[in-house]
């Protein structure tokens, strides 16, 4: 990281940590409370509201959070026959004020409520957290759909890509930040210190995570990467123990072979995209050697789709699990037009294309559950990312290999009633 970064970093932790115990004491429900912020015009006293409602939010158990959830949901919504009258007033004469009056109206008074919270120094994890809380609760409950929205369209804008910092993490790197990689790894488990080791210290191995400057200890998204020679078909190999390291100036090939988001409450909210590219760009900058760059990514909803459609499948048989993937890849869709599978959705949407299909890849419990043990390349052409993110987005076609589709071609979709 940059110098100009890690000063950033330095000042917005020292200046935007959490200090719950200075909250103001105000005896006046939460509810109240919340209201008496959205309409309060001291600065003083409304970093005193703020203060004091992160603190009480904080202490609530599940059923106050929810009853806190469903008060600013209803009681902060737009007024729909305010917002058709200065919609009919704009129309009828477009001006900054009858604009103005149209914007004030359209806007629900929850989201001035969670940018006011968001005033306190460090509010903006606890706002994460909050959002986490509501996703756990109220996630399906569609009287809190529209605050989740709010949430989602604030947090677009406060952590987009200009504010993110990319930090390299290494073994080198403070014990707390390295405790949440471990904790927050979600494809391939870290089991020890040990293993996190293995993953961190060797010269042909990366990782890398974007922070935010009001969260400097706590990581948004993470990805670890491998340098290799030619493109693997097995995680097991990748991160076998006995594996001898190669010094990084050999390598040819960039592998991310593991994509982790950390935050709960950010989810929704894509850094993945930004993370991929920009390291990327960072690692062909550093290495001239590196030609090639792809993932070694599992195919984490195939046994699910394969049982939803009622077909037959066998761990055992590498050659049909090879075939039955590259036709799920292809040709399984959800949500309209889109891959069924959320990380070819993620992928795809990128601008990668898929490469390659490989069987016996991912041999643990986890691997051969969800996807018979299969995992698949995305390759990440950086000369054609932009083009190929245009046409997925445009055509929904999806961009494969000649190999790739062959395989495809000669799966055998047998009903499990012909058992």
């Amino acid at each position: 990281m940059t110098l100009l970064a890690d000063l950033l970093s330095t000042v917005f932790e020292r200046r935007y940590r959490r200090d719950p115990h200075k909250s103001a004491p105000d005896g006046r429900p939460l509810n109240e409370l919340a209201t008496a912020l959205v309409g309060s015009a001291g600065e003083t006293s409304g970093l005193a509201l703020a203060k004091e409602i992160l603190a009480r939010f904080e202490a609530l158990d599940d059923a106050g959070k929810l009853e806190f959830f469903h008060f600013v949901a209803s009681a902060m919504d737009i007024d729909p026959e305010t917002v058709r009258t200065t919609l009919d007033d704009y129309e009828r004469s477009p001006s900054k004020t009858s604009y103005r009056a149209f914007a004030e109206a359209a806007e629900p008074r929850r989201q001035e409520l969670i940018r006011r919270l968001n005033r306190v120094p460090g509010a903006t994890g606890a706002l994460v957290d909050m959002r986490a809380d509501l996703l756990r609760l109220g996630g399906h409950d569609p009287k809190l759909a529209a605050l989740d929205l709010d949430f989602r369209h604030l947090f677009a804008s406060w952590f987009n890509r200009g504010f993110l910092v990319l930090r390299p993490i290494s073994w080198e790197s403070p014990a707390h930040i390295l405790e949440k990689i471990i904790a927050y790894e979600a494809v391939h488990a870290i089991d020890s210190w040990s293993d996190l080791r293995r993953r961190l210290e060797p010269a042909d191995r990366r990782c890398f995570a974007f922070f935010h400057p009001s969260m400097p200890d706590e990581p948004l998204i993470f990805v670890e990467v491998a340098l290799t020679k030619g493109i693997p078909g097995s995680v097991q190999a990748l991160l076998a123990q006995d594996r001898a390291a190669m010094p990084a100036e050999d390598a040819d090939t960039a592998v991310f072979y593991s994509i982790s988001n950390c935050q709960d409450g950010l989810a929704s909210i894509s850094f993945g995209n930004s993370l991929i590219k920009q390291v990327a760009a960072d690692l062909a900058a550093e290495l001239p050697g590196l030609k090639t760059f792809v993932t070694l990514s599992p195919i984490s909803g195939l046994t699910r789709w394969l049982d939803q459609e009622g077909l037959r499948w066998n761990p055992d048989d590498a050659d049909g699990m090879k075939a039955l993937a590259a036709y799920y890849l292809l040709n399984a869709k959800s949500r309209g037009t889109l891959p069924f599978d959320p990380v070819a959705r993620f992928h795809l949407g990128n601008g990668a294309i898929i490469h390659a299909v490989h069987a016996e890849a991912d041999t643990s419990e986890k691997g051969r559950d969800q996807s018979g043990g299969t995992m698949v390349n995305y390759l990440y052409e950086l000369a054609r990312v932009a083009q190929n993110h245009e046409t997925f987005a445009t055509t929904r076609e999806v961009a494969a290999t000649a190999q790739v589709k062959g395989l495809a071609q000669a799966a055998e979709l047998c009903p499990t009633e012909e058992r």
